[in-house]
């Protein structure tokens, strides 16, 4: 807690202007502008192998992962009118990176689906052939008590009704795509919360299994649980939990390369202690250890072994953040 208390507050200094060295700015895929926080970076041999060579798990702070999900400027009013009103997923209030950029927030159980119009950075976005059709995240899977709720909030905004099939363990399930072309799985059962606040499925396409798998489990730190056939997919898929958000890996079925459409944020309390444990593992690194002047945030954007972003988010008490887990919201 104090190494977390000392770099936030070099962080309000430097944004104050204590800092006298001029900050080189850089640009995350999401467009905001970013100041390289080397100054923030633990030292060599500041930190004993024990903690280089652990998981992120233990510097988790919040119950869920967040989504991002990339998309065409020109599809944004739809975008969110699917994802707020057909998925019914809860309105927050949105953030302004730029002028010319704003990163809009739903809600989902203590987590997040982040909406950001524009591909930016040096990405691939490839959705082509949907869940099958190659490397990165391909899906999303959300879930709700009535598949008759479903459909009526669907019509209503004016989409397809999703069409869903009775699987073997009594869940009813739909395939659909939000209006930039991303698959969204559907469950629906009885006794599952609605707007699927029970949380968020996340399936990545993956090139090499072992290596995927051994990035989750061992860098990251998330619960590995056993493998689940899933048929009306037609693939294995293997989970990867933190509490409300799993991921699901599975053998990549296709050529194409997506790692720009969707990504994953993870609410940290060590920032900079994420950015050793990568370096000392040789992890690539997308936007190096960095600060927002003006959110109380830092962070650094690594890739996992297809190159989708893992971000990892040091938010301060006085961050929207903050503020919205505090809330619960």
């Amino acid at each position: 807690m104090g190494r977390t208390l000392t770099i936030l507050a070099g962080a309000a200094a430097l944004a104050l202007g204590g800092g006298a060295a001029a900050q080189e700015t850089i640009t995350t895929p999401e467009g905001a502008q970013m100041s390289v926080a080397t100054d923030l970076a633990y030292k060599p041999g500041e930190l004993t192998d024990e903690q280089l060579q652990s998981s992120a798990r233990a510097l988790f702070a919040q119950d869920s992962m967040n989504v991002f999900r990339r998309f065409p400027r020109e599809k944004t009013a739809e975008m969110v009118k699917f994802y707020t009103e057909a998925l019914a997923l809860r309105s927050l209030s949105p953030i302004q990176l730029t002028s010319t950029q704003q990163m809009i927030l739903t809600g989902v159980g203590s987590g997040q689906i982040k909406l950001s119009a524009g591909q930016l950075g040096n990405r691939e976005y490839d959705l082509d052939g949907g869940y099958r059709g190659g490397t990165g995240i391909r899906f999303l899977l959300l879930s709700y008590p009535d598949p008759e709720v479903v459909r009526q909030r669907f019509r209503e905004a004016g989409f397809a009704e999703p069409e869903f099939v009775q699987r073997d363990d009594g869940y009813r399930q739909a395939l659909v795509q939000d209006p930039g072309g991303f698959d969204i799985v559907i469950l629906t059962r009885g006794g599952l919360q609605d707007h699927s606040n029970g949380g968020v499925g996340v399936g990545i396409g993956v090139s090499n299994l072992a290596e995927s798998r051994a990035f989750y489990r061992d860098f990251v730190g998330l619960d590995e649980l056993e493998p689940v056939a899933a048929p009306v997919l037609g693939t294995t898929l293997h989970p990867y939990r933190h509490k409300e958000t799993t991921l699901f890996l599975y053998e990549a079925m296709g050529d194409g390369v997506d790692n720009g459409s969707a990504g994953i944020q993870y609410v940290v309390r060590d920032a900079p202690m994420v950015d050793a444990k990568a370096k000392s593992r040789e992890i690539a690194v997308e936007t190096p250890l960095n600060k927002l002047a003006g959110f109380d945030l830092v962070t650094v954007w690594l890739n996992d072994p297809d190159g989708v972003t893992n971000y990892f988010a040091q938010v301060g008490p006085d961050s929207r953040t903050a503020q919205q887990v505090r809330a619960g919201n």
